[in-house]
C-alpha cells in the first residue's frame, strides 16, 4: 500500500515571483490549479529587476521564478511545481507517493528540466556557447539546438501515442503545466510542438483549461499561445 500523502495547512500568503512567458508561466498555472490565494510579484527584466540586490537575495542565480512560502523561498521551477503539489496532496497534482506513477512523475519532471528545458535554453541564448563576437558560431549552436529539441518533441509526442489525455495518463498533474510550458516556448521554431501529431491536440487540452486561461490572462500574453 502506498504511503499516504502529507499536506502541510498554509498560514502564510503564497508569493510568486515572475514575468510573463519565462519559467515562471508552470508554477503559474499550477498556483491558478490549486485556487488557494497567491500573490504574484512582477520581477521587470527589462529593468534588470532579477539581477538587483533585493531579488539576488532570494535567489542568488538572478533568474526566474522564486516561489515565497513563508520562510521557505524556493527556486528551480520543478522544486516550486514539487513543492506546491507536495504541500497541497489533496488537489492531486502528483501521484500518491511511493507509487509507480510517482516514479514516473519524477522521471518526466526531471527530463523536461534536464533535458528538454535546458537545450531550449542553449538555443534562447546561443552566444554563451561560443567567443563572444563568435555570430557564425552562435547562429549554428542555435541551429543544432533546434535540431536537437525537435528530437526530443518527438519523444515526448510519442508518450501520447497510447491515446492518453495526460502526459501521465489518465491523471492531470504538474508535469503538465511544465510539459507545456516548454512546448509553448516553441511556437516560433520552424517546426512547432503544436505541429506535431499528439503534442497538437495534447496543447489544445491544456488549453481549455480554465487554470490555463487564467494564467494567460494574467500574463498578458499575445498569440499564438502554443
Amino acid at each position: 500500500m502506498a504511503a499516504p500523502q502529507r499536506q502541510r495547512r498554509h498560514t502564510t500568503m503564497l508569493r510568486l515571483h515572475y514575468y510573463p512567458s519565462t519559467a515562471s508561466f508552470a508554477p503559474h498555472i499550477v498556483l491558478e490549479e490549486l485556487g488557494v490565494p497567491y500573490q504574484r510579484v512582477l520581477v521587470d527584466r527589462e529593468q534588470n529587476a532579477h539581477k538587483s540586490t533585493e531579488y539576488l537575495k532570494l535567489n542568488p542565480n538572478g533568474l526566474i521564478p522564486v516561489l515565497e512560502d513563508g520562510e521557505v523561498v524556493l527556486y528551480e521551477t520543478a522544486a516550486i511545481l514539487l513543492h506546491l503539489a507536495d504541500t497541497h496532496a489533496d488537489a492531486h497534482l502528483a501521484p500518491p507517493m511511493s507509487s509507480a506513477a510517482r516514479s514516473e512523475f519524477y522521471k518526466w519532471l526531471v527530463w523536461l528540466t534536464n533535458t528538454l528545458q535546458a537545450t531550449l535554453m542553449v538555443y534562447f541564448y546561443p552566444e554563451r556557447w561560443v567567443s563572444a563576437g563568435n555570430m557564425a558560431g552562435a547562429a549554428e549552436v542555435k541551429a543544432q539546438a533546434e535540431a536537437r529539441v525537435g528530437v526530443l518533441l518527438q519523444q515526448l509526442d510519442a508518450q501520447f501515442s497510447d491515446g492518453r489525455p495526460w502526459l501521465l495518463g489518465d491523471a492531470y498533474s504538474a508535469a503538465d503545466a511544465m510539459a507545456f510550458m516548454l512546448c509553448r516556448w516553441t511556437r516560433h521554431f520552424g517546426q512547432p510542438a503544436r505541429d506535431l501529431p499528439h503534442l497538437g491536440p495534447y496543447l489544445q487540452r491544456m488549453l481549455a483549461r480554465p487554470a490555463v486561461q487564467r494564467a494567460i490572462a494574467n500574463e498578458a500574453l499575445p498569440q499564438p499561445w502554443v
